[in-house]
């Protein structure tokens, strides 16, 4: 098996979970044009890798990202020029959807993704650990949702996903004011599930749990996350229904077998990707 490689990313996979990793330090890992489709091509990769059975994502340097790179706008200009103002608007919002579908990779992906995250985290970058299933924070790092001073209205994500994980009102507070704020108010809010001393605490834990989870069946993991995810954005009765037929499907696995063997005699149970 070979690792995918890109030009600002890096790619790594030990004991079943990947690591993908932001890598312009530089630029405090800001998401520019080839970050966003590189960050889709990885978790596209990560979703269809049976040997990857949980990821994380983080950032190299001493930043986790800085948001979208503003050079980036710069450069939509040249694209949307049209003398019609419909057409225009028309690769505006096209524009917007690829990038929607970037992060949204993130939640598509079949396997629990973890978020690690140290020093800024601000604007986009919001949005990219919104969509992911389990985030873990060191007490410096820093947040904002940043759009509004910017002149926009957040439009991949995280107005759509923040609510469900912190709240409508604490997202509201956030989206209307901007402000800052740092690793243990993140804890506090429920961003976060742990804000650990510093970076290199942070990393060990989630590591950690990445690990922990990787052991577990990846048949069940993937199932967890797939009726998580449609019970979140539809109703109690809907959501019982999907379970019973996933279940009616899934449920008599070679997994189940092997798990309650496994408990039975006290053994530690082992599942094939």
């Amino acid at each position: 098996m070979t690792l995918p490689t890109f030009d600002n990313l890096i790619v790594t996979l030990d004991a079943q979970v990947a690591t993908i990793a932001l890598n312009r330090p530089k630029r405090a890992n800001a998401l520019h044009l080839e970050l966003w489709f590189e960050l889709k091509a990885a978790f596209d990769w990560l979703d269809n890798e049976p040997t990857a059975r949980v990821g994380i994502i983080r950032g190299e340097g001493s930043h986790f990202c800085a948001g979208i790179d503003l050079g980036l706008f710069m450069g939509l200009q040249e694209q949307i020029q049209d003398p019609c103002h419909g057409r225009m608007a028309e690769k505006v919002r096209g524009f917007i959807v690829k990038l929607q579908d970037c992060l949204t990779a993130i939640e598509r992906c079949r396997k629990p993704v973890i978020a690690a995250i140290h020093g800024s985290c601000i604007g986009g970058a919001l949005d990219l650990i919104a969509a992911c299933d389990l985030r873990y924070c060191s007490a410096d790092a820093r947040f904002s949702l940043k759009e509004l001073d910017l002149g926009l209205v957040a439009d991949v994500g995280v107005l759509q996903r923040l609510p469900r994980i912190i709240g409508d009102g604490r997202t509201r507070e956030l989206a209307f004011t901007a402000r800052e704020f740092h690793g243990p108010e993140a804890l506090q809010m429920g961003l976060v599930s742990q804000c650990l001393a510093d970076k290199d605490a942070m990393w060990s834990v989630v590591q950690d749990v990445a690990k922990a989870i990787a052991l577990k069946s990846p048949l069940t993991v993937r199932g967890l996350k797939e009726n998580l995810n449609f019970s979140r954005d539809h109703s109690v009765e809907d959501g019982l229904k999907y379970i019973a037929s996933w279940n009616a499907s899934m449920l008599l696995s070679e997994d189940l077998m092997t798990a309650a063997m496994a408990m039975m005699t006290k053994d530690t149970a082992t599942f094939r990707d």
